[in-house]
């Protein structure tokens, strides 16, 4: 993508370079190369205060467990609601990032926690996130230990040499992202609803 298109005099776009960057990710890691980064939808949302501690990130699967459209749950059929892109595909993942919350993070750790967001998107590409064997089934019985695991691929990334352009955002917090660019702006979206199934 020209860089030029995203640096406007408008401001900085967030979730285009968080796009651009994520599809880096994907390409340059062989353990991401399933993800297609056409059908993953990047959005932020607005926190309060720009303090640490709450939620810097999330992925949102689109689809029920093995990618099934449909499910039950407590005695009622739903399914969820749809989600497409401009090109017309329909979006199987909603990655949203925190802001300013994000952005306070140190460079390490922001990098930790886009990988671990893409980690927890299925390894069938389905729509469902990656499941582990055992109750907890999103992080293994150990959080820490997941992040560990992303580190070592945050690590591996940075040394398959990626342009330093698509990453180096990541240096700053959101007070110096408005600085130089004036403001920090890109694609909101809504949280899917589950939809009851008519029968």
């Amino acid at each position: 993508m020209d860089r030029r298109r995203l640096d406007t005099p408008s401001g900085f776009d967030f979730t285009a370079h968080m796009r651009v960057l994520c599809e880096d990710i994907v390409t340059r890691s062989p353990e991401m190369n399933h993800i297609s980064m056409k059908r993953v939808a990047v959005s932020f949302a607005q926190t309060r205060k720009a303090v640490q501690h709450g939620m810097w990130a999330s992925l949102t699967p689109m689809r029920f467990a093995n990618g099934a459209l449909e499910e039950n749950r407590r005695g009622r059929r739903y399914t969820v609601q749809r989600l497409y892109g401009k090109d017309g595909k329909e979006m199987l993942y909603i990655l949203t990032f925190y802001m300013p919350r994000f952005m306070e993070l140190s460079f390490e750790d922001k990098l930790v926690t886009i990988f671990h967001e893409l980690w927890h998107i299925s390894p069938n590409f389905d729509g469902d996130i990656r499941r582990h064997p055992g109750r907890c089934y999103v992080h293994t019985t150990s959080e820490e230990e997941y992040d560990r695991q992303m580190a070592k691929l945050a690590r591996r990334w940075m040394k398959a040499d990626p342009p330093n352009h698509i990453y180096e955002f990541l240096r700053c917090d959101f007070a110096k992202l408005e600085q130089r660019f004036g403001r920090v702006f890109g694609t909101r979206i809504r949280n899917p609803k589950l939809i009851p199934v008519k029968r």
